[in-house]
């Protein structure tokens, strides 16, 4: 889905202009956020955090930038969890900056605040397990990668707040729920007994997805293989929370307030979607001469190219290598080469991951061995595949190939990327390989790199040119060990909220006021999760 709105904020005015909204997707998505069942009848009926986001609020902090408070109203709040508010009161305490301060106050809970759009905690005695439909922010939909990501943070204080685990449980219900009906798809709408609203897509119905999909369902049928290693992470970190808090009986000893049995089913399917997709475009042995049948298809009519894929759906053609071909990127744009590396190396860590929950569930050592040839497969593919000598940096990884010879050098601000793989647990990052790729990728030489007066890192085909994603700039700083730049990151993001507190999806490197999504809960999390991360490290910092 292409979503690219930009905003210029000056005192007390906003004025909006659309840069390139080739299926008015958000238009629709922004209204239907006012028709969602707030928590309390206090909270206005006029009330859209939509709205909220685009517009300061007092009050401001006394510090340099003076920060507005960009929390909704208390009876606004669409989940309140008590560890997770001492834990803002901790991190706020290790950090000197008042401006920063706000900020982490107004980012960290941002997704419990905003984006929780329909939550049953369950029975008690597990009969009745949790269900948690978690929105991407503006848009009335649940990506798989975005609403795992979002919750990941929370995850590590779940045994200290019943009422946090259970919302945590029941994203993972819902997700294997709509991965068990449809493993292709990157983006669900609410269920129909959640009574909300779904947000428009206005590709459907002109689309043309294989296998076909339930428009009830399904808001967006991108194949992306960092979804399914999303579900596999979100449930594996979940899964090693342990169960000492809770008392769990039976399929659940293992997965607390999880319907073990519907997980199950959406990890076989998930498994033997990825085992169809590592097969090559034609038939090996036939030179070239017969298709394998296509496992999964995308068209749509747009005039933007990455909307839709190569080969009439398909993509374009690749040999077997062992990695895992994809359609599309977490950007949500097609890919070149179907061999998404960064998603691949993500894949392969989530996979070892996955096979050893699997390993302690009744009949599933089938699908753990599986996982683990999957796992292996990718790895090795990666290294025969994806690491190319380039003539300024030496041996560096590819974004993308093809096993034809084909590569694609370059990097993308959304993770997973190539700059993001210490964070997905691929490599460490004093690896050699990995040092050459990030000078690359932090450079002139990576076509998506942009530098201006107020910003630098790395964008998007996403959102255009010139356009840099905060998301990039945490997680430069996030794989680096060296102090000041970590710091320096802090501080340009901190600066560069266009006077609203908050992350956005792209920022105009120079001119902060220019930008897309105002309320964007991913990015929010993943710079508090830096500014957690940076106050431990490197104390007093900032």
């Amino acid at each position: 889905m292409f979503i690219s709105w930009i905003y210029l904020i000056v005192p007390s005015i906003v004025a909006t202009t659309i840069l390139a909204d080739a299926n008015n997707e958000e238009t629709s998505s922004a209204v239907d956020m006012t028709l969602m069942d707030v928590k309390s009848d206090l909270c206005p009926s006029h009330y859209s955090y939509y709205d909220w986001a685009r517009e300061p609020h007092e009050p401001r902090t006394t510090g340099r930038l003076r920060l507005p408070s960009m929390r909704p109203p208390m009876a606004c709040r669409r989940f309140r969890s008590l560890a997770i508010e001492k834990e803002i009161e901790r991190v706020t305490g290790q950090i000197n900056d008042e401006d920063v301060r706000q900020l982490l106050r107004n980012i960290m809970p941002n997704t419990l605040d905003t984006a929780i759009a329909w939550h049953v905690p369950g029975t008690e005695n597990g009969t009745e397990v949790p269900y948690t439909f978690v929105i991407t922010g503006d848009i009335n939909a649940q990506w798989t990668r975005d609403s795992a990501n979002q919750v990941l943070p929370l995850v590590p204080h779940l045994r200290s707040d019943a009422a946090l685990r259970r919302l945590v449980a029941g994203l993972v219900n819902m997700q294997a729920e709509q991965i068990e009906a449809y493993p292709f798809a990157n983006a669900y709408k609410p269920p129909i007994r959640s009574g909300l609203i779904p947000g428009h897509n206005s590709g459907f119905p002109d689309d043309r997805a294989k296998p076909e999909y339930d428009p009830q369902l399904v808001f967006e049928a991108k194949f992306e293989i960092d979804s399914l290693a999303a579900f596999f992470q979100l449930s594996t970190t979940y899964w090693e929370q342990g169960t000492e808090d809770i008392q769990a009986t039976g399929a659940q000893s293992q997965l607390p307030l999880v319907d073990v049995a519907v997980w199950q089913a959406a990890v076989e399917a998930s498994i033997g979607l990825l085992e169809e997709l590592q097969k090559p475009t034609y038939v090996e042995g036939s030179n070239n001469g017969k298709l394998n049948k296509a496992t999964v298809e995308f068209l749509r009519t747009s005039d933007r190219p990455t909307e839709s894929s190569f080969g009439g759906g398909r993509g374009n053609p690749i040999r077997r290598t062992g990695m895992v071909r994809t359609l599309f990127r977490p950007s949500d744009d097609s890919v070149t080469l179907p061999f998404f590396v960064p998603g691949n190396a993500g894949l392969a860590v989530q996979l070892e991951r996955l096979s050893g929950l699997l390993e302690t569930l009744d009949g599933m050592d089938d699908i753990a061995k599986r996982a683990r040839q999957l796992a292996a497969d990718i790895r090795k593919g990666i290294a025969e595949y994806a690491v190319v000598d380039h003539p300024r940096y030496g041996r560096v990884y590819a974004y993308e190939v093809d096993g034809f010879g084909g590569q694609l050098i370059t990097d993308d601000a959304n993770v997973p990327s190539l700059l993001s793989l210490p964070m997905l647990g691929f490599v460490e990052a004093s690896d050699s390989v990995y040092q050459n790729t990030r000078r690359l990728v932090l450079s002139e030489d990576n076509p998506w790199h942009f530098a201006g007066t107020r910003l630098q890192g790395v964008g998007s085909p996403h959102t255009g040119f010139l356009l840099t994603w905060p998301m990039s700039v945490a997680v430069r700083a996030l794989t680096s060990n060296d102090r000041q730049e970590v710091r320096d990151a802090i501080v340009m993001l901190t600066e560069t909220t266009g006077d609203l507190g908050l992350m956005h999806e792209a920022v105009f490197v120079d001119d902060p006021t220019y930008y897309s999504r105002p309320w964007f809960a991913w990015c929010n999390g993943v710079v508090a999760e830096l500014l957690v991360d940076a106050v431990q490290r490197f104390p007093g910092i900032i």
